[in-house]
């Protein structure tokens, strides 16, 4: 039973603390879409995406009012686009046309974004997913709502190197294609090891293969209720400091359950996950970094940070899973730059480096996110950096992710704007020698020992 007290304390979090439900958003297979001709598949698609999601927003912002819970983004995944083209698409511009059509419905419905126009090739690559990785230039820089993902190696399978060194050509050639957009088109991408089925935050949402025909995944987010809370429990042990984190994650995944199941229900559709992450945003006060100061460092960055932040993701998971039988995603602490005011305070001190992001990501729920680098950076270097995320993915059995955005003609010291929810970030320096050799190997790197659990 709900009391006055926590009705009281729920509001404080929603009005004075950025409190909100992140994402409601509706996964839609269209593996009952697929047919060999073009223009026959792309009517399918529009079709069933626009009769399932017709009524996606409206829903959405009733329950907002009704409830007094902001409802920041409403979103539509799909069943990975390289498997429902492959049997109409020959070429990359068939695969684009696809992903206009997708754009096109999203506008219509009127969803922020749409996710899945996507492949997944940990092991190998077939013809039309090859295709629909080399299209995502093309794809992205003809359409507006349309987020891509690629999912390169796995626990399971390992790391397919040969699309490794393909997604960094593919980044470099976005950067150029959106370049006058301050190759905006690279914060819509993101590559993944270990991509979850049934992630409800963009760019890496798809609808996977094992998911219903449709179904209502909610991602919530509260970084500035936990600082809030913390900051009342200053300077006191570390079992405290847990305590404390826990029972805030129990609270703000209660919200998104409660939505959940309100918008399971009005639009008919199954309740699948609840993704607990805190989500920042460039709001003041909205951000993961200023969590980590408030446990005592003096920037995120400083020594300590990784303790940290394995601290915040270990307990914000622990509270959300007692809050929600159904707790799924990615859920935990997202790192992203440009999306978190301190995170861009400490990069610009001098206390957050490439390096000490990858190593964080060890511990985070993503990987390298909505990070700036210079525009003249190689796109081998582009796939090392993502070669070691993933690696980092397989080993520790985890999914991580890398959203790098190469920005065409700036450098180091330079400051890029995305604007809304994307932020802005200062360009950060690469390391500058060479892994080429590495990269052009090709081939496949194998699956750890211990994935081995037949």
């Amino acid at each position: 039973m709900i009391n006055l007290y926590e009705v009281a304390e729920t509001n404080k979090m929603i009005t004075k603390e950025n409190l909100d439900v992140r994402t409601i958003t509706l996964g839609i297979s269209l593996l009952d879409c697929i047919d060999s001709d073009l223009e026959k598949l792309k009517d399918n698609i529009y079709t069933k995406i626009y009769e399932a999601a017709k009524d996606l927003v409206r829903t959405g912002d009733e329950i907002a009012r009704e409830f007094g819970i902001p409802i920041v983004n409403k979103r539509i995944s799909v069943t990975p686009i390289a498997l429902i083209g492959s049997a109409a698409c020959k070429n990359e511009a068939h695969f684009a046309e696809l992903a206009q059509t997708l754009d096109k419905v999203a506008k219509d419905v009127g969803v922020n974004f749409i996710g899945g126009y996507s492949a997944l090739v940990s092991k190998g690559m077939t013809t039309a997913e090859e295709l629909l990785i080399r299209s995502i230039p093309l794809a992205l820089s003809t359409t507006e709502r349309v987020c891509s993902s690629v999912n390169l190696g796995s626990t399971k399978t390992g790391i397919n190197m040969d699309a490794v060194k393909l997604m960094g050509e593919v980044i470099l050639s976005t950067a150029v294609a959106t370049k006058e957009k301050d190759s905006l088109g690279c914060a819509k991408l993101v590559v993944f090891c270990n991509a979850p089925d049934d992630n409800p935050f963009m760019a890496g949402a798809f609808h996977g293969v094992t998911e219903a025909d449709k179904i209502i995944n909610v991602g919530v987010s509260g970084p500035g209720v936990v600082k809030t809370a913390l900051e009342k429990v200053r300077g006191e042990n570390f079992e405290l400091l847990c305590e404390t984190i826990k029972k805030t994650a129990f609270k703000v995944t209660r919200v998104g359950q409660l939505v959940a199941q309100e918008a399971s229900a009005r639009l008919h559709v199954p309740f699948g996950i609840v993704d607990l992450s805190l989500a920042p945003t460039p709001a003041v006060g909205d951000s993961v970094a200023d969590i980590l100061c408030e446990m005592g460092l003096e920037y995120a960055g400083a020594p300590g940070t990784t303790a940290a932040l394995a601290l915040l993701n270990d307990q914000v998971k622990k509270g959300g899973v007692m809050a929600s039988s159904y707790v799924g995603g990615l859920s935990g602490a997202f790192i992203p730059v440009s999306e978190d005011q301190g995170m861009i305070h400490a990069v610009q001190a001098g206390a957050l480096t490439l390096e000490k992001l990858e190593a964080m990501t060890c511990v985070c729920s993503v990987g390298l996110d909505m990070i700036a680098i210079p525009g003249d950076t190689k796109a081998s270097t582009i796939s090392g950096i993502i070669a070691d995320e993933m690696a980092i993915g397989m080993v520790n059995q985890k999914t991580t992710a890398v959203r790098i955005i190469p920005v065409s003609g700036k450098g180091v010291g330079e400051t890029v704007e995305f604007g809304g929810l994307l932020g802005y970030a200062p360009i950060m320096p690469v390391n500058p020698f060479s892994c080429e050799a590495f990269i052009n190997r090709g081939g496949r790197i194998p699956a750890p020992i211990h994935s081995f659990k037949n």
